[in-house]
């Protein structure tokens, strides 16, 4: 209670930093929410190219990592695509399913997955060859500015990786732009 004629003391700054608080957790303000909205418009846009070849997005991705180079293991390919062996085998079972990929244990070691495309997985690339300028088309933007925008967000993708390892500053203390 303050006594009368007295100046009550009140604190500024708190008040500020929760104002800009609540600023930055605005959702348009947001670089993850901007990154998967983009990413879900993106995936929105391949769907009907893809299911003309009867691929889902992931197996998709699976298929061009193969098509750059066959007999990857699954490890390796879990590792290309930042998947989990628990969602890459019952994807990749599919895929053998439907003719695409076939699954070998490696003879050295018996630990060891190896998938090598089959040759309907080598026609699928042929019939896939122009999606990737039909999307790009699709999207209104330059080549150019693809290219750019691709390298700008694999930098981000080894930060973030890189930064997943790092513990987080403690409220209050990061500099940081918005995230």
């Amino acid at each position: 209670m303050t006594q009368q004629g007295a100046t009550p003391t009140t604190d500024a700054a708190p008040s500020a930093r929760c104002q800009a608080g609540a600023s930055s957790l605005q959702l348009d303000r947001q670089l993850c929410f901007a990154l998967y909205s983009a990413s879900l418009a993106m995936t929105k846009l391949y769907k009907p190219h893809l299911d003309r070849l009867g691929l889902t997005y992931p197996q998709y991705l699976v298929m061009l990592v193969l098509w750059q180079g066959d007999g990857v293991s699954v490890s390796d390919l879990g590792a290309r695509l930042t998947l989990d062996s628990g969602t890459l085998t019952p994807l990749l079972k599919r895929m053998q399913l439907a003719g695409w990929i076939r699954r070998t244990r490696s003879m050295l070691d018996e630990r060891r997955v190896d998938i090598q495309l089959t040759a309907g997985g080598q026609a699928l690339r042929e019939q896939a060859a122009s999606l990737p300028q039909t999307i790009g088309l699709a999207a209104g933007c330059q080549l150019d500015d693809l290219v750019e925008l691709t390298q700008t967000l694999q930098a981000l993708r080894r930060k973030l990786a890189d930064a997943a390892t790092l513990p987080l500053a403690p409220p209050g203390t990061s500099t940081s732009p918005v995230a």
